[in-house]
C-alpha cells in the first residue's frame, strides 16, 4: 500500500471479455480455477441475495470513520468498475450510503466491496446496487483525513491492485490479478464444461464415489462397510 496519500488518475484493466468469462463461472469456479486463491475474507457477504457481478477494481484506501476518498475516487471510474474500498485499520462504520451509490452508479459503477460498513441498505437493494459489506451500519462519517486511490491494497486479507477482475455473488468475493486474469478465464471455461457433464452424470443417478474414484480413497484409508449392502 503506498504510504502517501495518492491519486492515481488512469490504469490498466482487464479486457472485458475476460472479465465476462470470469463472471460466467461465479466465485467458487473461479476461486478453484486459479488454485483456490483470491478470495476475500468471509466475512465481506452481499447485502441482499442473488446479486452476481464481474468487474475491475478502483481501488479505494480510506480511513477510519472517514469516506473522503470514495468522493474523490468518483471521478477516475468508468463502466464496469467494482469500487474496492481497504482500511488503513479495523472500522465498521457506513462509509457508503444511498447518495453515493447514486453518484458511482451515473459514473459505470456496478457494484462496492468494502471491508467497512455500509447503510441506506433498504434504498440500496430497491436501487439494485449490490454492495459487499462488512457490517451494516448507520454510523456516519467525515471527509476530511487523506487517503489513496488506485494505489494496491489488501481487502479483507486480499492484495487488490486497480485494474484486477472483480467476481462477486452470494458465495462471497474473489480477486483476479490483471496479468493472470486470461489464463485464468480459459480454465474457468474448462472447468464449467466439466462440471455440466458430471451435472448430467450425477443428475442421472450415477454416485460421486465412483465419479470422482473415491472407493479408491476409502481403501487406502481403512475404511470399513458393515452391515447389509444397499439395495441395487
Amino acid at each position: 500500500m503506498s504510504e502517501r496519500p495518492t491519486v492515481v488518475r488512469t490504469h490498466q484493466r482487464v479486457q472485458p471479455d475476460v472479465v465476462a468469462a470470469l463472471g460466467a463461472g461465479g466465485v467458487a469456479t473461479v476461486s478453484e480455477a486459479q488454485g483456490r486463491t483470491g478470495l476475500l475474507l468471509p466475512r465481506v457477504r452481499p447485502i441482499y441475495s442473488g446479486a452476481a457481478i464481474a468487474g475491475t477494481a478502483i481501488t479505494v484506501l480510506c480511513h477510519p470513520g472517514d469516506n473522503l476518498m470514495l468522493h474523490l475516487a468518483v471521478e477516475f471510474c468508468r463502466a464496469g468498475d467494482v469500487l474496492v474500498v481497504a482500511m488503513t485499520s479495523e472500522n465498521e462504520d457506513g462509509l457508503l450510503g444511498e447518495l453515493l451509490a447514486t453518484s458511482l452508479r451515473a459514473h459505470g459503477v456496478i457494484a462496492v466491496v468494502m471491508d467497512c460498513g455500509v447503510r441506506d441498505v433498504t434504498q440500496l437493494r430497491e436501487m439494485g446496487f449490490p454492495v459487499w459489506s462488512r457490517a451494516v451500519s448507520a454510523q456516519g462519517t467525515s471527509k476530511s483525513v487523506a487517503g489513496s486511490v488506485n494505489v494496491p491494497v489488501v481487502c479483507a486479507g486480499q492484495p487488490v491492485h486497480p485494474g484486477d477482475a472483480i467476481v462477486a455473488d452470494d458465495d462471497g468475493v474473489v480477486c483476479v490479478p490483471r496479468e493472470t486474469a486470461a489464463e485464468v478465464a480459459a480454465r474457468v471455461g474448462e472447468r464449467v464444461t466439466r462440471e455440466d457433464a458430471m451435472r448430467r452424470r450425477l443428475a442421472s443417478g450415477e454416485l460421486g464415489a465412483d465419479l470422482y474414484g473415491l472407493r479408491e480413497v476409502a481403501d487406502r484409508l481403512g475404511i470399513d462397510y458393515t452391515g447389509e449392502a444397499a439395495p441395487a
